[in-house]
């Protein structure tokens, strides 16, 4: 699986609710009402991630946790970093 082109990356992250690119990663950042929501959030991101074989940067804070998406390997966002995205975005619902 190779890199997307930055044109690419924009163009399908505008069918994602609130994910950014900047320096060959997507990242979001979660807010919740408790603390442990959040964690209880990371857990959950944690299981797809394995499964998936593709895992996130995450920032825990307090009330927000902040995900990140790229292939360490290949050097940038790939269509599994996306795809992980909008997993990710179903795990908060």
């Amino acid at each position: 699986m190779s890199c997307l082109t930055d044109s690419i990356i924009r163009s399908k992250l505008r069918e994602l609710n609130g994910w950014e690119f900047d320096s060959n990663t997507i990242k979001k950042t979660f807010t919740f009402s408790r603390y442990m929501d959040g964690i209880s959030f990371v857990m959950k991101l944690a299981e797809k991630a394995e499964t998936a074989d593709h895992h996130p940067d995450i920032v825990i804070g307090w009330c927000r946790v902040e995900v990140s998406f790229t292939s360490h390997d290949k050097g940038g966002v790939t269509e599994k970093c996306l795809y992980m995205a909008k997993e990710t975005d179903k795990i908060k619902k």
